[in-house]
């Protein structure tokens, strides 16, 4: 991963108000997270037992995300498009923008997934040591330092500056970078002055809509921009992160309490639970931390389940519009939510994969083959013979990784959805109407419509 700090996304801020976006720190080691749901209606209900291993978690508007200890990802809360059901694969980071996400694998090469109305989702190949995904653009850093932003630049927040980068952070309209001098650099909009960052040296930055903060190398906080909820005045003393949320900021300080400020606290997400954290991810109105035990606690609003993390011991979770399905330790299937068609309800067996759609969810069994179940109006639910190592399902069709690695897809395909390129691939994604697989050399490949509905 290079010599320089790598950005862990932390929170997302939607509305009028802004958002809360990019945290950059440095996570080590493991945490064993035991989830209690809350309660309350949402696009993803959970399950009630277990624990759910996790290194990093990141909040944001509707939905969050975390990466367990095996380097798979966990999402949850709202999903609307797509934005929480992340692709398989291993994972060291994610990121998440307005209503899409970001992750980098362990190879080094991105997966995007949600909404990519303005070529968000649309990563460029090639390796990362970080990304950061924003309101309509996303920004990573090469292994080099150096920085490529992509997606919607309305106003520069997507032309970032030349040089070499240790964080990068993208707000809703503009972006932050940490230099490896440690000044910070910022660009695009900065109607409310959080594009006009303060001298010295810092050690993270994050970019929210309207307001960001950065840690300075001493410790202490700085934050810039819009105020009108005190979101800007830090408290004194040292930190060791700080999150922008929409009104609202929280910092972990270096003997792991929280501290929050700002008066946007409608839902409770300014009123942190007693106890030592290790990192903390502020949203638009919930919050999320990793305490020191490992043990995960949310707070906040939770209308989506966004602030209801799953529970039970899984190696892999996959969420649906309003189902989800996961893959327990012992590799039996189990899933929750709406049970339209019967997309909720899986077959008997163990499996080492499973991917929600819509209407269908397929899974890949232990031995490979493939097992698919719920709506079929399009053929999306009948699978060819033969061994596979991935499936992925979108709106009307789905795709799988052929043992051999080369890649077979069924269903609809009024937009190309299911005519993948030749070649092979280590991991697929289909979502609406629209594909996209990362090859062999790490270089990824997408087709279909990403504008039907």
């Amino acid at each position: 991963m290079g010599s320089y700090v790598v950005p862990v996304r932390v929170g997302w801020w939607l509305w009028a108000l802004g958002l809360g976006l990019v945290l950059c720190l440095t996570v080590t080691g493991c945490v064993t997270i035991p989830q209690t749901p809350a309660s309350g209606t949402g696009d993803v209900d959970t399950p009630e037992e277990g624990l759910v291993v996790f290194t990093a978690v990141s909040a944001g508007h509707e939905h969050t995300c975390g990466v367990r200890t095996d380097g798979t990802l966990d999402c949850w809360g709202r999903n609307q498009f797509g934005q929480a059901t992340p692709p398989d694969g291993i994972f060291t980071t994610v990121s998440i923008g307005r209503r899409h996400t970001c992750g980098v694998r362990t190879d080094g090469t991105l997966a995007c997934w949600g909404r990519n109305e303005y070529g968000e989702a649309a990563p460029p190949g090639g390796t990362f040591a970080a990304v950061s995904a924003g309101g309509r653009h996303t920004c990573g850093a090469w292994m080099d330092g150096t920085l490529v932003c992509w997606g919607g630049n309305g106003d520069g927040q997507a032309a970032p500056p030349t040089g070499t980068f240790a964080a990068v952070s993208a707000g809703d309209r503009h972006t932050c970078g940490v230099r490896m001098d440690g000044t910070l650099v910022c660009w695009g909009w900065n109607e409310y002055g959080q594009a006009a960052p303060p001298g010295g040296t810092f050690a993270a930055v994050s970019a929210g809509g309207r307001h960001t903060c950065g840690v300075r190398t001493d410790g202490t906080l700085a934050c810039w921009g819009w105020n009108e909820y005190g979101q800007v005045d830090p408290p004194e003393g040292i930190f060791a992160t700080v999150s922008v949320g929409g009104g609202h900021t929280c910092g972990v300080r270096t003997d792991g309490t929280l501290d929050c400020w700002g008066c946007w606290n409608e839902h409770g997400q300014v009123d942190p639970p007693e106890g030592t954290f290790a990192t903390v991810s502020a949203g638009a109105s919930h919050t999320c931390g990793v305490r020191t035990d490992g043990t995960l606690a949310c707070w906040g609003w939770n209308e989506y389940g966004q602030a209801a993390p799953p529970e039970g011991t899984f190696v892999t979770v996959s969420l649906g519009e309003e189902h989800t399905c996961g893959v327990r330790t012992d590799g039996t299937l189990a899933c929750w939510g709406n049970n339209a068609h019967r997309k909720a309800t899986p077959p008997e067996g163990t499996f080492t994969a499973v991917s929600t759609s819509t209407s269908h969810t397929c899974g890949v069994r232990t031995e490979g083959t493939l097992a698919c179940w719920g709506n079929n109006a399009r053929g999306q639910a009948a699978p060819p013979e033969g061994t596979f190592t991935a499936v992925s399902g979108g709106v009307w069709h789905t795709c799988g990784v052929r043992t051999d690695g080369t890649l077979t897809c069924w269903g609809e395909s009024t937009w190309g959805q299911t005519n993948p390129p030749a070649g092979t691939f280590v991991a697929i994604s289909a979502k609406g109407w629209y594909t996209c697989g990362v090859r062999t050399d790490g270089t990824l490949d997408c087709w279909g419509s990403v504008t039907v509905g």
